[in-house]
């Protein structure tokens, strides 16, 4: 009985002591959430060993942003993507391909990576 007693007068202790407010903060959006981003900003990447090559580029300054992006395919095609976002309107993208499909009869064949230690 003296186990329930002590159990409840604890929790009632405990929800008398707990602050309504907590002083000092602010639950308010940070004041430059509200301005309108603006960047500019690129990479790519040309990897001959690996025949990796891709990147991307955009800038966006409001509520509009354009860009581009590219990457060479494994048929040996490079796939360019140009896009625009204007507001409401959505993502508008322009896909376009340059080269022609190559598809060897033999596969490469693996080489591992170089070491330098």
């Amino acid at each position: 009985m003296s186990a329930k007693f002590i159990f409840a007068f604890a929790f009632v202790a405990m929800a008398l002591a707990r602050p309504e407010e907590t002083p000092g903060y602010d639950y308010s959006a940070p004041s430059h959430a509200s301005s309108p981003a603006k960047y500019d900003f690129n990479y790519a990447v040309n990897d001959d060993y690996s025949r990796n090559d891709f990147g991307h580029q955009e800038n966006r300054d409001g509520y509009g942003a354009q860009g581009s992006y590219f990457v060479l395919l494994p048929d040996g095609r490079l796939q360019k993507v140009t896009y625009s976002v204007n507001g409401d309107s959505g993502f508008v993208a322009e896909v376009s391909y340059e080269g022609e499909a190559q598809y060897p009869a033999e596969q490469p064949s693996y080489k591992p990576t170089p070491s330098y230690a």
